[in-house]
């Protein structure tokens, strides 16, 4: 679908297109030299509107889907990883305070005037997200969070961080907060040094004694699994998957261009005029049409509430990840000491294709929700109270 940024009035797709080769493109290799953040690509990406897609209308955003979410960053993670991962954990965060966010946090996003990201991810259940070992408690007319969270993208960069914690007193695995990033009490608790994504500002955080209005609270008390499973979690896992797609689709088309204009001298033909080259960039490119495919029919079947949209949605990071780390793995192979170099941006995309199947839900955790989900078992165990 089309959405159109309400405040400037035009597709948010010729915006995206401009800064993507304007200004994504040119820093990728220095952000991933550097690890340095993409500030300048996030504040060219507000100020056009493209963060606001996945806002409603009501509120000045583009009242996007699922669908705009997957070709903003996709069209990002084909020239850069790091930011695309930036922009995706923005869209799982906003999807959260689009549910179930104050309205002035709202109009701020949909304005470009806020960024945000999750915080879920912690030190003590490490991947295992849906089990938080950060405490909410009352104080006074107060919520007192403490937490040691890891691996927050866009630590100390975003405006606000949606934040999972044990209920208050609700029975329930988990209550979500709105947490400004400046709050007093939380502190970034490191650095980031990466194989890849070295842009994406993934840091750990702590809070102590940080202190919320309970207004802050994202939904009822308890409930945050829930809420989580509805907004965020789908939007990652599907913007994910769009993330692997790109970094594939480079891949890709750097292979064939690759074996298009290298040629053998000796025998007078190119590359890919050799049967076992052009094979094997066949079976490459089948495998990123499949995982491509896969996408497109996991957005059909949210789309549409298909009775397996569920299962699709579990499905789709993992298969789209392992195909990714495969598709690098043989374009690394099949360009040889070009691809291995710095300059054909192979390397750097191989190193970004890693990062999927380790980040929580991991390929191994999704693999037992689908397998817990098609056998008709709980996605989750009991956490021990």
């Amino acid at each position: 679908m089309t959405a159109p940024n309400s405040t400037t009035g035009f597709d948010y797709r010729t915006a995206l297109a401009a800064i993507v080769e304007q200004t994504i493109a040119p820093a990728a290799e220095e952000i991933d030299r550097t690890g340095a953040y993409p500030r300048a690509a996030l504040d060219a990406l507000r100020e056009a509107g493209v963060l606001s897609v996945l806002s409603a209308t009501e509120v000045g955003g583009g009242g996007g889907s699922l669908a705009d979410v997957v070709e903003v960053v996709e069209a990002i993670a084909a020239v850069c990883g790091s930011t695309a991962m930036v922009v995706l954990m923005h869209f799982a965060a906003t999807a959260a305070i689009e549910a179930h966010g104050p309205r002035d946090v709202r109009e701020a996003i949909a304005g470009g005037h806020h960024v945000t990201t999750l915080a879920l991810s912690e030190a003590g259940s490490r991947s295992h997200f849906w089990a938080p070992m950060s405490s909410a408690a009352q104080a006074g007319d107060s919520i007192r969070l403490d937490a040691a969270k890891s691996w927050v993208t866009s630590a100390g960069e975003a405006d606000s961080y949606v934040w999972s914690s044990t209920p208050v007193s609700a029975a329930g695995p988990m209550t979500l907060w709105l947490v400004p990033a400046d709050a007093p009490g939380l502190r970034v608790a490191g650095g980031f040094d990466g194989v890849g994504l070295r842009g994406n500002g993934s840091k750990p955080v702590t809070g102590e004694g940080v202190l919320v209005p309970e207004s802050a609270r994202l939904g009822e008390d308890g409930v945050g699994l829930d809420i989580a499973l509805a907004t965020s979690l789908p939007t990652f896992l599907i913007g994910n998957a769009a993330v692997s797609v790109g970094l594939m689709g480079a891949m890709v088309a750097e292979a064939a261009a690759h074996l298009t204009r290298t040629r053998l001298t000796h025998l007078d033909v190119s590359l890919a005029e050799q049967p076992v080259s052009r094979s094997e960039f066949a079976r490459l490119r089948t495998r990123s049409d499949e995982a491509r495919a896969f996408l497109a029919d996991t957005l059909l079947a949210v789309g549409s509430g298909r009775a397996d949209a569920t299962l699709r949605v579990l499905q789709v990071k993992a298969v789209a990840a392992e195909a990714s780390t495969e598709v690098a793995d043989g374009v690394l192979r099949l360009c040889g000491g070009a691809a291995f170099r710095k300059e054909l941006g192979v390397e750097r995309r191989f190193r970004d294709s890693l990062a999927a199947r380790v980040m929580a839900p991991t390929t191994a955790a999704l693999q037992d929700f689908v397998g817990r989900a098609s056998l008709g078992q709980p996605l989750f165990d009991e956490v021990p109270a």
